[in-house]
């Protein structure tokens, strides 16, 4: 079995919240920004990392708000042999500079503030609604 580890941000702005339009291998849905952590890299620094590649802003994380584990079967893998296990760090996030972009080499094509009252319409990854619980802002 294949693991990857990844750290993800919650980042709220107000009743708004931050995603990234993850388009890869013909899946999409909205996302919380964030990714795969480089070869010894801390997660904290990765969700910094990830959340300024992906939306443009540089952000300060505030806590952390859990783990989540998934394993995704082989036969729903994008890529790889066996089973992977998706090991998800997600933080509270706040931006404290710089600027909405979309991410122009990548994994996301689209950034963008949602109102949270939206997001359950949203066509989205389950990571949005675990990361909006683990941030005590869904039921």
């Amino acid at each position: 079995m294949d693991i990857r580890v990844a750290a993800y941000a919650v980042i709220v702005d107000g009743s708004r919240v931050l995603l990234a339009h993850w388009n890869e291998h013909g899946r999409s849905g909205w996302t919380l920004p964030g990714g795969g952590l480089e070869p010894g890299e801390d997660p904290a620094d990765a969700a910094v990392r990830e959340v300024e590649e992906e939306t443009g802003y540089l952000a300060e994380l505030d806590e952390l708000i859990g783990v989540h584990s998934h394993v995704i079967p082989e036969d729903q893998r994008i890529s790889g042999n066996g089973p992977l296990q998706a090991l998800r760090i997600i933080y509270r996030a706040h931006t404290v500079g710089g600027a909405l972009r979309n991410e122009l080499v990548g994994s996301t094509d689209e950034a963008r503030w949602f109102d949270l009252g939206a997001v359950r319409s949203l066509r989205k990854v389950a990571l949005v609604d675990i990361g909006l619980r683990f941030a005590g802002l869904l039921a």
